[in-house]
């Protein structure tokens, strides 16, 4: 039978995140909770309508995990004008299909004294070619 009520400790681990970010959660409204004493506690309806899923039945860990592959990619992208840059970076942050956007990370900094961007992109293979499409896009060599 599945857990019906969670620990802030026990939603992270399922959630990937770190633990003050549960209770930030928690105390913002964004995600329900009840507390018991000191403690928080999170049912299980409440996370599915958190996550905007069902999550995953416990059972035994399995034997294989699936193949999974992620890139790690800094693009640095030189005279760069605040122009520009404001365009990369919404470019990067805020396109894409909404299903695509939670299946990578992007952060951009922009120096802006030595005309410079850099965009540092993490995430699965398939969005972060698109992300680097968008950058060649904007910077590539116009015929």
């Amino acid at each position: 039978m599945a857990q019906q009520y969670y620990s802030v400790d026990q939603v992270a681990d399922l959630l990937g995140l770190h633990v003050k970010t549960v209770r930030a959660y928690v105390r913002e409204g964004r995600l329900a909770a009840t507390r018991i004493g000191k403690q928080y506690r999170i049912r299980r309806r409440d996370l599915e309508e958190f996550t905007g899923g069902p999550l995953a039945e416990e059972g035994p860990p399995a034997t294989e995990e699936a193949l999974r592959a992620e890139a790690s990619t800094v693009v640095q992208v030189d005279g760069v004008d605040r122009a520009t840059a404001d365009r990369l970076t919404t470019l990067l942050t805020v396109t894409g299909r909404p299903e695509e956007r939670g299946r990578s990370h992007v952060q951009v900094v922009h120096d802006p004294e030595r005309s410079r961007l850099k965009a540092v992109i993490v995430g699965d293979l398939a969005s972060t070619a698109v992300l680097l499409g968008y950058i060649d896009s904007l910077t590539g060599d116009q015929p």
